[in-house]
C-alpha cells in the first residue's frame, strides 16, 4: 500500500521544508515525491508538521505482574496518541526480567498488544553477569544503583565493576546513592510531608551515583547513559566536557517540576530521582539546549490514583508522562523556548542514535515508516478523563497546551487519528521488535 502525505512542513535531518512523503507499506520510499505520485492514500497535511516517531528510551509498562497499573495494551495506546511510535522498556516488573528466558517472554507478549515498535532492557542484579554478557534482542543493560524491586539493586563497587568491565552492551542506569538515601532517612524519620522525599533523595544521592557510575565507564571504556538527570550539580560536575562513551538525558518532570510544586500536587509528582528546585529546572533546560544532555525520555512510570493518594511515606513514585510528552515540548516550541528541529532531536533521533535502533528516528528514504503528524495550531487541555493510560491520570491534567499530534503511523500503518469527537485507535497491534546495530553507541 502506498501513502502520499503531501503539503506538510516536514522536519527532515538537514532542514524543515515543506514537501510530499511517499510511504510504501513500511518504509519511506520518498521524501520528496510529486503531489500529483500514484498511491492508495493520500494526506493533505497543509499548515501541519511531520516529524518522524518519538522514540522513548525509559518507560515502565508494568507488564508482567503489576497490570493493574499499567499494561502493554493501553500503554501503547497511550504511545500512539503522544506520537511515541518507539520505546525501550525497563525490567523492574515481576518476574524481573534479568534472564534471557524473561525477556524472550516479555518479546512474545508485545507481539501480540503493541500498537508501537517495542524493546527491553535486560536488568542486572549482583550475579547475573553471564546472562548481561550473552543477552540478545535487547538495547542495553539497565542497573538501579538504587532502591528498586525484586534483587535488582546493584549497590556494591565490586559488583558493578564487574559488570562494567565483562559486558559489552550499553549501560545506563538509576543513579542514586542508596547509602546517602539511607541516611538522609535517618534524619527525616517520622515525616508524613511529602515534600520530604526531595530531602531524602537529595542533590548528594545523585551526584555522588552519577560521578561513581561514569568514573566506571570512563576507565573501562564503556557506552554509559546517565538516565533522568534531575540535578544542575550532575550537570556541571559530570555532563560539562564529558568523554565519548557518556549520553544523558532528562524526564519532563525534571523539567517542568520542582519542590514548590507538592504544594499544589503533592504525591502526584512524587518521583525517584525527586523533584528538585527551580533553579535545577533552568540549569537542565540550559543543558539542554546547549547539548550537555541529549535527550528527553518520559520514565513513564504509572501507578494507580488510590495507591499516590496514600499518605507520604507509603504513596509509591511514579507517574504516567508518554501521553503528553510531545505536546508539552511542542508547547514550548509555541512560546518560543526550542525550535522543532531541536524537539525532534532531542525525542527522535538522538535516542535512536544512542540505542543504534536500525531505522529509526529520521524521515529518510528506506526508514521505517514511523511518523506523526503534528498540529502546531492545535489547542487542548489535558484531562484525566481522555487519558488512555490504564492508570487514568496525569500530573499535567488541566493545562493547556498548544501543538498536538493528531495522526501516527507505526510501520506506515495509522495507529491513532485526533478527532473532535473520539480518538480513533487501530484495533489490532501493528508494532513491531526493534532491531539493534551490533556495535555499540
Amino acid at each position: 500500500m502506498k501513502i502520499l502525505i503531501k503539503n506538510a512542513k516536514v522536519v527532515l535531518p538537514e532542514q524543515v521544508r515543506e514537501s510530499a512523503i511517499l510511504i510504501e507499506d513500511s518504509k519511506i520510499l520518498d521524501v520528496d515525491a510529486s503531489d500529483s505520485a500514484s498511491a492508495d492514500e493520500v494526506v493533505d497535511a497543509s499548515g501541519q508538521w511531520l516529524i518522524p516517531g518519538v522514540v522513548d528510551d525509559q518507560v515502565h509498562f508494568r507488564e508482567p505482574g503489576l497490570t493493574h497499573k499499567e499494561d502493554l495494551h493501553h500503554a501503547t495506546r497511550a504511545c500512539a496518541k503522544g506520537g511515541v511510535t518507539s520505546f525501550l522498556e525497563m525490567p523492574n516488573t515481576i518476574p524481573n526480567t534479568v534472564t534471557q528466558t524473561e525477556l524472550d517472554r516479555k518479546l512474545e507478549t508485545a507481539s501480540k498488544s503493541c500498537l508501537v515498535n517495542y524493546g527491553f532492557y535486560i536488568g542486572a542484579t549482583p550475579s547475573n553477569v553471564d546472562d548481561l554478557k550473552h543477552a540478545k534482542r535487547t538495547p542495553g543493560i539497565k542497573i538501579f544503583i538504587g532502591s528498586s524491586t525484586g534483587n535488582l539493586l546493584v549497590d556494591e563497587q565490586s559488583a558493578l565493576e564487574k559488570i562494567f568491565r565483562e559486558t559489552t552492551l550499553s549501560i545506563c542506569a538509576h543513579c542514586e546513592d542508596e547509602s546517602t538515601v539511607r541516611s538522609n532517612l535517618k534524619k527525616h524519620a517520622g515525616s508524613t510531608d511529602v515534600s520530604t522525599h526531595s530531602l531524602v533523595r537529595d542533590h548528594e544521592a545523585a551526584l555522588v551515583a552519577t560521578k561513581r557510575a561514569i568514573a566506571l565507564a570512563n576507565e573501562y571504556q564503556h557506552h554509559f547513559h546517565v538516565l533522568h538527570v534531575s540535578t544542575g550539580q550532575e550537570v556541571d560536575a559530570c555532563l560539562v566536557n564529558r568523554s565519548q562513551y557518556i549520553t544523558a538525558e532528562v524526564c519532563p518532570h525534571h523539567l517542568f517540576f520542582n519542590f514548590d510544586d507538592y504544594e499544589r500536587l503533592g504525591s502526584l509528582i512524587k518521583m525517584n530521582p525527586s523533584v528538585k528546585y527551580f533553579e535545577d529546572n533552568q540549569r537542565l533546560w540550559q543543558a539542554l539546549l546547549e547539548g550537555d544532555i541529549d535527550i528527553i525520555a518520559t520514565d513513564h512510570a504509572p501507578h494507580t490514583i488510590e495507591e499516590k493518594k496514600l499518605p507520604y511515606p507509603d504513596c509509591p513514585s511514579g507517574l504516567p508522562a508518554v501521553e503528553n510528552s510531545l505536546a508539552l515540548l511542542l508547547n514550548q516550541v509555541h512560546q518560543g523556548e526550542c525550535s522543532i528541529q531541536q524537539v525532534v532531536q532531542w525525542m527522535c533521533t538522538r535516542p535512536a542514535e544512542i540505542w543504534k535502533l536500525k531505522n529509526k528516528g529520521k524521515i529518510a528514504v528506506g526508514y521505517d515508516a514511523d511518523l506523526v503528524l503534528v498540529d502546531p495550531n492545535l489547542k487542548q487541555t489535558v484531562s484525566n478523563e481522555t487519558q488512555q493510560t490504564k492508570c487514568q491520570w496525569s500530573p499535567w491534567a488541566g493545562e493547556e497546551l498548544m501543538g498536538w499530534p493528531v495522526t501516527t503511523w507505526v510501520m506506515g500503518q495509522k495507529v491513532y487519528q485526533w478527532t473532535e469527537q473520539e480518538p480513533q485507535f487501530a484495533e489490532s497491534p501493528v508494532g513491531c521488535e526493534i532491531e539493534f546495530e551490533k556495535t555499540a553507541s
